[in-house]
């Protein structure tokens, strides 16, 4: 019997997919904090699985030339300036700290030792969830999505029809038809590299170990640890997104630390799997059958006296 919660999701996604005594389900956690927006996990991410260039384009967005997570742009590193909360301008800033260096402000702005403290960067590699309950599988009517025996989620180019179902139904609008071929591409979480015991390309590349690869149990509780320390440290605004099991994806394969609300990521707040109520409408549906069906059983019956 597969382990669920109380939203009838499988907490063993790969049990849940077929998979017998499947590893520890694998994931990534994306800690932002250390993030310095160096984008060496967008390049390893398309050396490593031969994903097309997306060209030169500042799309007038600061030093963000990829925009979004697409089909040829697997990781996305966005870069968001805005004023420094009071609070945090007062504190040393986390990701000079963590790296040993001097506070000095953000890089190039200032000639001065003092540097500015009045806006901050936040920073995000973001990547495709490979949510617990995942709309795109629920969908796909030829099985080129799969889930796998580490609980990810991969698309199989050579089964994809393109017919975009999975796109609409990705809370997170990471799924996206690649012009050309018109065949859906994502993050496969490298499983050519995980099944044979290698760090996805991301993660092996990050210089500042801001994405972490590893059992999402353990992740969950390193994520945690972050976190705390983080308050500690005055960063209250530190928070994690998309590491809980009963939100209305089941929690995500991969996660984040934040350090504010998911909207200034461009992250919904409260996602929502949008097939998480199929199996309830499908019973209903079923059940209205049954009684129209019977109705009419009577209604003949009647008429025949």
């Amino acid at each position: 019997m597969v382990d669920t919660d109380d939203r009838s999701t499988p907490r063993d996604p790969a049990t849940g997919a077929g998979w017998v005594d499947p590893p520890p389900r694998m994931g990534f956690f994306t800690d932002t904090s250390v993030c310095i927006g160096c984008k060496a996990c967008e390049v390893a991410c398309k050396e490593w699985n031969g994903v097309p260039t997306s060209g030169l384009d500042l799309l007038g967005m600061s030093y963000d030339n990829t925009g979004a997570l697409t089909a040829n742009s697997w990781r996305h590193v966005a870069f968001i300036e805005q004023p420094r909360p009071a609070a945090a301008s007062e504190q040393t800033d986390t990701t000079t700290q963590f790296l040993g260096m001097p506070q000095s402000g953000p890089p190039g702005r200032t000639g001065t030792a003092e540097g500015r403290n009045d806006f901050r960067w936040l920073m995000m590699s973001d990547v495709c969830k490979h949510c617990t309950r995942a709309g795109c599988l629920d969908v796909c009517p030829t099985g080129a999505l799969f889930r796998t025996e580490f609980g990810t989620v991969v698309v199989q180019e050579d089964i994809c029809n393109g017919c975009g179902y999975c796109v609409s139904a990705c809370p997170y609008g990471v799924i996206d038809r690649r012009v050309d071929d018109g065949r859906v591409w994502k993050c496969t979480l490298c499983y050519d590299r995980i099944g044979a015991g290698m760090t996805p390309a991301c993660a092996q590349a990050c210089p500042t170990e801001s994405i972490q690869y590893g059992p999402l149990d353990e992740l969950r509780e390193r994520a945690a640890a972050r976190v705390a320390t983080l308050h500690e440290r005055g960063v209250p605004e530190a928070r994690l997104y998309g590491h809980d099991p009963s939100d209305g994806v089941g929690g995500d394969g991969a996660f984040f630390l934040l350090l504010d609300e998911p909207e200034v990521y461009g992250l919904p707040p409260d996602p929502q799997v949008p097939t998480h109520d199929l199996p309830k409408m499908w019973k209903r549906a079923g059940v209205a059958a049954l009684a129209m069906a019977a109705g009419a059983v009577v209604a003949f019956l009647g008429g025949k006296r």
